[in-house]
């Protein structure tokens, strides 16, 4: 397996990098001609012309976290935070993936997808985080404002190629950022973390396309193995990890924002499923869904979709409420808290 290489230099140059050609990074497998392509009139009906199912009628529930609380939380213990915003405590250290605590994904502070439910804790109330695991560089997945509140508060960002540029622009030490190629690893924290591959894009800007990478992670703590997918589509990459890592005791899993537009780059539940069987995974934790609306789906279509298509196949799927405790090395169920919204 290929060792990590630091990658020091400014945003710019990764021609050397496998996936990369002229100047922007690429799929392992390309986008079928045939295969419709999200393009302005979808951009505009999810922002204009959505239905109100796919807001939730009521508040969605969270069950709010302190420090008191994470600071006796033991080993192995998970909390969703909302969206793929995931904080995990490994080896005594706290890692946390994906940080989005602004208030709507957007670049425009006043337009844009807006949160269904507040954090379950703030960002300064946060224990001091080991480590922040990065998929890629959509709003919905970074954070200008929480990566420079943590900044000072974690020891490590571990990022794709070219997202740990924007954390150096943003104020996040360099000596902190490492970035990272599909297949690449570190060890810290006791813990040993590679970047895999994804099937995606990226981009905060209508000129800025795929000049960055996008990535899955797998997380390994001993014998104990997490899968976290970012974004993707589905496609064989999910069975070459499961070959080279699998079995994972749980998967966290893209779940939400499925459209029958954008197939290639976003799972429908049952392809979630699929990828979870090829990583040979055991429990399955639907993430990417329930804070925000980014597609024409009711809200809580990807709880229930993925609750039928894993029962079909005898997988367990662990649906935890947001700031809910969960343990990684026994987890269980939680409840179907989204049928109580507006009952």
């Amino acid at each position: 397996m290929a060792r990590l290489r630091l990658v020091k230099e400014p945003v710019g140059d990764y021609s050397a990098a496998p996936r990369s050609s002229d100047g922007r990074f690429r799929n392992i497998t390309p986008r079928p001609p045939d295969m419709p392509a999200p393009n302005a009139r979808v951009v505009w009906d999810i922002i204009f012309n959505k239905q109100p199912e796919t807001v939730p009628p009521a508040p969605v529930p969270i069950r709010p976290l302190t420090p008191a609380e994470l600071a006796g939380a033991p080993d192995r213990s998970l909390y969703r935070l909302g969206h793929s915003t995931v904080l995990m405590k490994l080896r005594g250290g706290w890692w946390l993936t994906d940080p989005v605590f602004c208030e709507r994904a957007s670049p425009i502070p006043f337009m844009g997808p807006k949160r269904f439910h507040a954090p379950p804790i703030g960002l300064g109330d946060l224990p001091p985080i080991r480590g922040v695991i990065l998929s890629h560089d959509h709003y919905d997945h970074l954070d200008r404002s929480a990566v420079r509140a943590l900044a000072d508060r974690a020891e490590l960002f571990l990022a794709p190629l070219g997202v740990g540029d924007l954390l150096v622009k943003w104020g996040v030490p360099r000596d902190k950022v490492r970035q990272f190629d599909w297949w690449q690893d570190i060890e810290a924290g006791g813990l040993r973390l590679t970047a895999t591959p994804a099937q995606h894009f990226s981009g905060r800007s209508l000129t800025g396309g795929n000049c960055t990478l996008w990535s899955s992670w797998v997380i390994e703590d001993g014998p104990l193995r997490l899968f976290f997918s970012g974004d993707s589509g589905y496609f064989d990459g999910f069975a070459e990890i499961g070959r080279r890592f699998g079995p994972f005791d749980l998967t966290l899993m893209e779940t939400g924002a499925f459209c029958e537009h954008w197939p290639y780059v976003h799972m429908h539940p049952q392809e979630t499923v699929q990828a979870h069987r090829d990583l040979g995974g055991r429990w399955l934790l639907p993430i990417h869904n329930g804070t925000f609306d980014l597609a024409m789906h009711k809200w809580d279509d990807p709880f229930e979709q993925v609750l039928d298509v894993a029962g079909r196949h005898d997988i367990p799927v662990a649906t935890p409420m947001m700031g809910e405790r969960l343990a990684i090395d026994a987890p269980h169920m939680g409840e179907r808290w989204w049928r109580s919204v507006g009952v």
